[in-house]
Parts: structure tokens; sequence; C-alpha cells
């Protein structure tokens, strides 16, 4: 192999890096690469999040802040899904975020405040489309993996969404509401919430 052969396979070794959360173990066929923290991964090609949805979304957002949009990310859960978010392709898919810069990947909650509001009073939307006018026990939003990029449902009294309405946005006002994202509450209630698709996708590795 030529010298330049050898400096652009490292670089391509290099461009991979592991990001591990909470202490997770690391599978086995991801251990000859790199562990960075979450300052480093704008500069490499493709990292690969050993953690959960929360922390796969703390990544995201990360990225989306740095304007790194072009890094490929995958997410193992589970050890069977290593070797998978290390060699598979990346494919562009929505990424959905809020007013404050924040991604989401699993999903976010609109809910009751506190715990003596058993439910939420106000209105929200997806693009045109009324969810609620009203009284209700929360709000359920996911991203697609496929256009318009998101969906919303009220939840029922037993906490199932079952009525989902697809669109590129969903909007809430309230007097008081909790924002949960993907898992994680915020510190404190909100008036108005957003949730809606950026004007560029999230390179995933599937």
């Amino acid at each position: 192999m030529t010298n330049r052969g050898r400096e652009e396979h490292s670089k391509k070794d290099g461009d991979v890096v592991v990001l591990q959360f909470g202490g997770r173990p690391m599978p086995r066929v991801l251990r000859d690469l790199p562990i960075v923290g979450l300052d480093d991964i704008t500069d490499c090609r493709r990292v690969v999040v050993v953690g959960s949805d929360a922390d796969l979304a703390a990544v995201l957002t990360r990225l989306l802040r740095a304007d790194r949009l072009d890094v490929e990310v995958g997410h193992v859960r589970r050890p069977w899904h290593a070797r998978r978010a290390r060699t598979g392709e990346a494919q562009r898919v929505p990424l959905i975020r809020d007013e404050t810069g924040t991604v989401i990947v699993r999903a976010a909650y609109w809910l009751p405040h506190d715990e003596q509001a058993r439910t939420i009073h106000g209105e929200a939307v997806t693009d045109n489309t009324l969810l609620f006018d009203g009284d209700v026990t929360g709000v359920r939003i996911e991203p697609t993996p496929t256009m318009p990029g998101l969906r919303a449902s009220v939840l029922s009294s037993r906490m199932r969404a079952t009525n989902w309405v697809a669109g590129r946005a969903a909007q809430l006002g309230t007097d008081a509401a909790l924002v949960v994202r993907d898992g994680v509450p915020a510190p404190r209630p909100v008036r108005r919430s957003t949730f809606y698709r950026h004007t560029e996708g999230w390179l995933r590795v599937r």
C-alpha cells in the first residue's frame, strides 16, 4: 500500500467514532473505535451513539446547533444494533425540533403541568388541522421517517394515542403545559410550544 493509500485508509477509519452514554457496555464490534465526548462529534464522518433515545436526541441537537447535519449517526440501543450502526448505509430522514432548537427522535408530549392539573386547557393544531380546542389529557408528537415529518395525536384518558394527524408542524397554545422530550421533562411549564420539521434532515444509519 502506498503512503497515500495508508493515509486515506487511516482517515476513513478515524472518521468513525463512538459516543458512549451512562456507562453502557461497549459492543465488541465497536471496541477498536475511538470514544469521544459530545463536543468532539462535529469533526467526524460518522458517530455511533451507544445510549438511549434521549442521548441520541442530545447528539442530534448538538449537530443541529453546530450546522453539521452532514455527520452520519448510528444508534445502538441493544448490542445487536452495533454492526449495522458501524457499517450500514446512511439515509436522510426528517429531523424534528422545537422552538428551542432541541431535537426529538422517539416522541414528545404536552402534558398537564402538575399533579393537580388533570388536563391541558388550550388549543393545538397540526399544520391547518385542529387537534383540540378545550381540555384534553395530553398530546403525543412523533417524528416520522418520511414526509411530512411528524404526526400528533390527542391522548385518551388511558394515555393512548389513536387518531393521528400528520403534518410539518404541531403547535400548542395553553394556560400551562409540561413538555416532555424523549422521556425528559422540561424544567418549567410553557404557554406555547411548537415541534416542526427542520429544513434539513439528519443522516440516520440503518
